[in-house]
């Protein structure tokens, strides 16, 4: 694990506005939490070397691309090891219908998010693309039927000291 890094005030109020829109211009941001827009991009670029932000990304509407169906698949390695987890993270991560993959503790050994155009294309996934390799055992799938994106992301609050 990462030491976290030390954020003031100003830091946080960035983070919490880029998070809601990454478009948002250094000056947009500067006047937003009360700083010149050359020390607001200052911050940014401290930020993005502390590696507390880690890049922007584009979001689409997976129906809009005809993949209207998520699926949460619960897979699990057997054996697990070491040799045999990198090459299936990699087959996982190349895999277009992919949108998340964690690795996890517990009886499953991975959560893969998927999203793909039906249950067909769902059926066709899980036999081809995993219950087909060896060293998958098992895999469970759970439908979507909504998603929600959650607040930004900001460091846990201190407790006040006493």
């Amino acid at each position: 694990m990462t030491d976290s890094v030390a954020l003031d005030p100003v830091d946080l109020q960035i983070l919490r506005l880029l998070q809601n829109d990454a478009r948002t211009t250094y000056r947009e941001l500067a006047a937003e939490v009360g700083v010149a827009a050359s020390t607001c991009l200052d911050r940014v670029a401290r930020l993005r070397r502390a590696g507390v932000i880690l890049g922007d990304q584009l979001r689409l509407d997976p129906a809009k691309l005809g993949r209207g169906l998520q699926a949460l698949l619960l897979v699990q390695v057997r054996p697990h090891r070491r040799e045999l987890i990198g090459p299936f993270v990699d087959r996982v991560r190349a895999l277009p219908e992919s949108r998340a993959l964690f690795h996890l503790t517990g009886p499953d050994d991975y959560l893969v998010q998927v999203a793909v155009a039906d249950t067909a294309d769902l059926q066709r996934l899980v036999l081809d693309e995993f219950t087909s390799r060896r060293e998958v055992a098992r895999v469970e799938t759970r439908l979507v039927f909504q998603q929600w994106d959650c607040g930004p992301l900001l460091p846990p609050r201190q407790a006040p000291e006493a």
